[in-house]
């Protein structure tokens, strides 16, 4: 019997966990056979979620040999702040440093808000130690006993659920860190120490990240546990990780961090990896779900990274990708304020949802702009369970329309013209505030919302073509499965370029490389075959931030300095002669995956061609073509829609869609 069961694990399957659904797709390997669905999420038991989207594709857990998900379950409850009771221990003197933070306001002209969001452990749960390292790690004041004794005694009566070690310069000696996490594990559950979570300098950022960890590990444990139990596959559970990453469970338990943004991650990997295929030099992500939109920036078939990420107002600090977020999703909530029309960050979530799937929902969204305007089949069932009430997304955006003194199509116009220049605004983040001309970049559109949003999106911001790919509506669960697999290392090194000792540099870069390696090969990723990235990131002696700067080993100290001022310059527009410094090292073991996918199987025939009428901008109501999207052939003109079980893909009037045999769409002006 459990040979049988062994033979019978045969998928590979990818979840994406998302505010209003959870996407699932499953992939047999060494056949074309795709299968993929959708199912509302369950935000108190996302668990259960997933097994009814393993349900939903006709599979049960005896099947499953592989299963990698990506969730913003940890994202959420930080910026909730539904969090469990964390304990902070800092050097003597520096008890207040998450008080403290940075003295920036979040919003300069809003003197009306507060300047920064409150700390995220209370005062009164902050305890500082008596010991103190220098920048060298050299112990200036050794840690006694007596003082971890008084350490003890505070913690047994703080009632703490979990704790962060966050002590001055660990970062370049642990010993200390390393000593206090020994004697506190027998005293509260969860344990975390700054120099494994974020090895680097600032000490704000370095203490925020380890505090974020220490929230975050009870949720984690308690549901990575149950989908152990439920999903009892060992090595093949694994987590998507933020950077890009396939994480196993066990390393998350200890650094849930890395589920933070995971979702949005793997969408972002997915398009990376498309844009190889496709020979797209520069791609701008486009993921607009039921909560958020994300976006990202590709450059030549690599995603850009970043080292930290504002959560509610407070720095995670840990290599991730540089994914832009903004509350504008297809439940985004719509509001008539003093300065017109606004969307989010609210949203409907999946509980009531959007007006227009008749849950009790009583706040227009965009979703529902989008029903009133003809673009959704009123006669399709969401997630086989949720069937649209058009009269009911009427009745919400009515109100609204009345204060306008428009009509209700004009009105849920103005919502799209709203959420697209929101979404353009998000671009702009990653593009021009980066020195890049946006308008060389394709569109690769994903997610529930964003081929629906595409082209209006597009024809605002420059772009002249856009690309929704296939499984679209699950591209993020996709991007679970075809992600590379990938492990990444990174902490502070300051080492000055002039005079650098090449064979001890080799040798930090060589344990780092192991370091990287070693999770994959735990993860039963064959050693050969796995290559390695190197980064340095390099500033001036006298400057603050760094850039990062790719070198091979053996290292080639002038040509590494060469590239520093030659991405200065393109940056900044200028460089100087100036010492370089080393910051930080990077360093990242990949694996390409092989996954390969065919054109998903949805269960179910299309549906014949037809016809309803649709409201586009400039134009009013039009008869609109409804188009199956498995069957597409040659070059559709707009206006049209193209629907599957799961997307709708809207080609406005003045715009074209055709179709390749990946089951890929590119859709363009017609002029062009």
């Amino acid at each position: 019997m459990e040979t049988s069961r062994v033979q019978q694990r045969i998928w590979d399957i990818g979840t994406d966990i998302g505010g209003t659904f959870t996407d699932i797709i499953a992939v047999r390997p060494g056949s074309d056979e795709t299968r993929i669905a959708k199912v509302p999420s369950r935000p108190d038991a996302p668990v259960r979620a997933m097994l009814e989207a393993l349900a939903a594709v006709g599979l049960g857990q005896a099947d499953v040999r592989r299963f990698v998900h990506g969730t913003t379950r940890i994202t959420n409850a930080l910026v909730e702040g539904r969090l469990p009771k964390v304990a902070l221990v800092a050097t003597a003197g520096f008890e207040d440093v998450l008080e403290i933070g940075r003295y920036r306001r979040q919003e300069l002209y809003r003197l009306d808000l507060p300047p920064k969001a409150p700390p995220l452990v209370p005062a009164a749960l902050c305890f500082g130690v008596q010991e103190r390292l220098d920048h060298t790690g050299a112990v200036l004041k050794p840690l006694e006993e007596a003082e971890i004794q008084r350490l003890l005694v505070w913690l047994r009566a703080s009632g703490a659920q979990s704790v962060a070690i966050s002590l001055l310069h660990s970062y370049a000696n642990p010993v200390h860190e390393k000593l206090l996490a020994e004697r506190l594990r027998d005293v509260v559950p969860h344990v975390c120490v700054s120099h494994e979570i974020n090895p680097e300098a600032r000490e704000y950022e370095r203490t925020s990240s380890t505090a974020f960890n220490a929230a975050a590990m009870p949720i984690a444990v308690e549901y990575l546990t149950e989908l152990e139990e439920k999903l009892p596959i060992g090595a093949g559970l694994q987590v998507f990780h933020s950077a890009g990453a396939m994480v196993p469970v066990p390393a998350v338990k200890l650094r849930p961090l890395v589920m933070a943004a995971s979702g949005p991650a793997a969408g972002v990997s997915a398009s990376a990896r498309l844009a190889r295929d496709l020979g797209r030099p520069r791609v701008l992500t486009f993921d607009m779900g039921g909560t958020t939109t994300d976006v990202c920036l590709i450059v030549d078939g690599v995603a850009e990274m970043t080292d930290t990420r504002m959560i509610g107002g407070r720095p995670l600090r840990q290599p991730m990708l540089a994914v832009h977020s903004i509350g504008a999703g297809g439940g985004s909530i719509v509001k008539l304020g003093p300065g017109g029309l606004s969307v989010g960050p609210e949203s409907a979530g999946s509980e009531p949802g959007p007006a227009c799937y008749g849950r009790g929902g009583l706040a227009p969204t965009i979703t529902d702009a989008n029903a009133v305007l003809g673009y959704l089949d009123p006669d399709a069932k969401l997630g086989d369970t949720i069937s649209l009430d058009v009269d009911a997304a009427r009745a919400v955006i009515a109100p609204i329309a009345a204060e306008l003194k428009l009509g209700l199509t004009e009105t849920a116009l103005g919502i799209i013209r709203v959420a697209n220049a929101a979404m353009a605004r998000a671009l702009r983040r990653v593009t021009v505030e980066r020195g890049v001309d946006g308008r060389d970049c394709a569109l690769l559109a994903f997610g529930g919302g964003g081929p629906m949003h595409a082209a209006g999106l597009a024809e605002m911001y420059g772009l002249t073509e856009v690309i929704v790919p296939a499984a679209s509506s699950a591209f993020s669960a996709l991007g679970c499965l075809t992600a590379d697999f990938s492990f990444l290392q990174q902490r502070t090194v300051r080492l000055a370029l002039d005079g650098l000792e090449l064979a001890g540099f080799a040798t930090r870069v060589a344990e780092m490389a192991s370091e990287a390696t070693s999770p994959l090969i735990a993860n039963g990723v064959e050693a050969a075959g796995i290559e390695m990235e190197h980064i340095a990131l390099m500033r001036y002696a006298a400057q603050s931030d760094s850039l990062p700067v790719p070198f091979a080993i053996p290292l080639d100290p002038a040509g590494l300095e060469a590239e520093f001022h030659r991405r200065h310059r393109e940056l900044f527009g200028y460089a100087t002669s100036e010492p370089c410094v080393i910051e930080a090292l990077r360093v990242q073991a990949r694996k390409a995956s092989t996954t390969a996918l065919a054109r998903p199987d949805v269960g179910r025939p299309p549906r014949p061609p037809r016809s309803r009428d649709c409201v586009f901008p400039d134009v009013g109501s039009v008869a609109t073509a409804i188009l199956p999207r498995e069957t597409l052939i040659g070059i559709v003109q707009g206006p049209a829609i193209i629907e599957d079980a799961w997307s709708t893909v809207i080609v406005p009037p003045g715009w074209q869609a055709r179709g390749d045999t990946a089951g890929n769409l590119f859709l363009t002006r017609s002029a062009a």
